[in-house]
């Protein structure tokens, strides 16, 4: 049996602030605008991480790549790839080879076409990056390239070459720089029609669907991501600092586990549509609902506009 322990830094920091760097140096092309640029990564995960202990010991566990039958340790450089083509069968191939087949190393992202983002389902979506111009030299053609792309209501679609892979890209304005989306390709993403479970569309009331529009309507505000945070995160942190101060910890099963009226397999009790609604419109108009103070002042400024 194995143990979690949380990697807390130097004096009880969960985490080491990293000065960025660029992941990536090139420069945007489109026609005969060459605009030298520095790629940084955008985000960063906070997620809480863990290493692995053997319970017995306290050792830490260490994970090791072994031959199948033999058990034995193969070190790194012996190490090769294989393509799958059946169970049990591969075709190896050497890094020699997979180095010929890889994409043109290039330092450009050639812009191809230009988009409305509206355009552009969000389930194309994979990383985002931040671009920034490479230099004083960089800054003009890239501010004059910003505001026009913000200006058009459009988005810039091209391609390049990172890590030997090519990915197609999004670059649009963010703020006060430009941000670059990697994007999957259209066979990446899957048919929601091949999905087992899809359910046939049923016929909707107008009843229904006047009362869900109200149900959207009356949670509506505006956009305040500074308003989520990772809750489950911020319990494990506090329970990291209780243990190392060597403090007692006392859990209580989670609400919503150990079965009940309504569990089971489904995910809860089917209600009537219908009763459910009315009984959320009517809390939140009682001022039960969590979301319905968030709401009140767009409600409002939306009434005193139409006024």
């Amino acid at each position: 049996m194995s143990r979690f322990f949380v990697d807390v830094g130097g004096a009880g920091s969960a985490y080491v602030q990293v000065m960025p760097r660029p992941i990536w140096t090139g420069s945007i092309s489109f026609g005969l605008v060459n605009i030298p640029i520095k790629i940084y990564g955008a985000t960063q995960s906070q997620r809480v991480s863990f290493h692995e202990f053997d319970q017995s010991s306290g050792q830490r566990i260490r994970l090791k790549r072994v031959a199948e039958k033999s058990g034995r340790e193969v070190p790194w450089k012996k190490i090769v790839k294989g393509f799958e083509l059946a169970k049990g069968k591969h075709v190896v191939l050497t890094d020699e080879e997979l180095t010929a087949a890889a994409p043109e190393k290039s330092r450009t992202i050639e812009v191809e076409q230009f988009v409305k983002l509206d355009e552009i389902d969000p389930v194309s979506w994979d990383q985002t990056y931040f671009v920034v111009p490479d230099g004083t030299a960089a800054a003009r053609a890239y501010a004059l390239f910003r505001e026009a792309l913000a200006k058009s209501g459009r988005v810039a679609i091209g391609r390049f070459v990172m890590r030997t892979k090519e990915y197609v890209v999004c670059l649009r304005p963010f703020e006060e720089v430009l941000a670059l989306q990697t994007m999957f390709f259209p066979d990446e993403i899957r048919n929601p029609k091949d999905l087992a479970d899809l359910p046939r569309k049923p016929a909707l009331q107008p009843k229904e669907l006047a009362l869900a529009s109200r149900l959207i309507d009356g949670l509506t505000a505006p956009w305040n991501p500074s308003a989520l945070r990772d809750t489950y995160r911020d319990r494990v942190m506090k329970l990291v600092a209780k243990k190392a101060k060597g403090q007692e910890i006392i859990t209580d099963q989670p609400a919503g586990e150990g079965g009940g009226a309504g569990a089971g397999k489904g995910g809860g009790k089917i209600v009537d549509l219908m009763s459910a609604l009315k009984a959320t419109l009517a809390a939140n108009e009682t001022g039960g609902g969590n979301h319905r103070r968030q709401a009140r002042p767009a409600r409002r400024a939306k009434a005193a506009a139409t006024r």
